[in-house]
């Protein structure tokens, strides 16, 4: 039963960040200043994309687990959703962590607790 609680517990931290991500996406953009079209464009498609994945990511985890959350291929989706996390921490750690804004600083932090609760869960 603990694990499921830790499954859960990573991955609805997963799926609400991403939806955090989804809420600020024009006024972020709007914070570039006067940038070109293309560059408003592609700004906005990376803000979406991360909030999707994160969405993503979570609910993955979330149905496995529903489903069926102790075989190969449920402990394979959450190997590879934290691995996943791991790696946008480590992005988010050399890229947005140097941004002096705050939303931007707890992403790898948010990242990783996300990854190590959802590794607890299979270790448990």
């Amino acid at each position: 039963m603990i694990d499921l609680v830790l499954l859960f517990a990573g991955a609805t931290l997963t799926v609400l960040w991403g939806i955090a991500h989804l809420f600020p996406t024009r006024s972020v953009v709007r914070g570039f200043g006067d940038i070109s079209a293309d560059n408003r464009h592609i700004i906005t498609m990376e803000w979406i994309i991360e909030g999707v994945a994160l969405i993503f990511i979570g609910l993955l985890v979330i149905i496995v687990a529903v489903i069926d959350s102790r075989n190969m291929v449920s402990t394979a989706v959450y190997i590879l959703s934290a691995g996943g996390l791991i790696v946008l921490a480590i992005v988010s750690l050399f890229t947005g962590f140097k941004v002096n804004f705050l939303p931007y600083k707890l992403c790898p932090f948010i990242f990783s607790i996300s990854a190590l609760l959802i590794l607890a869960g299979v270790i448990v």
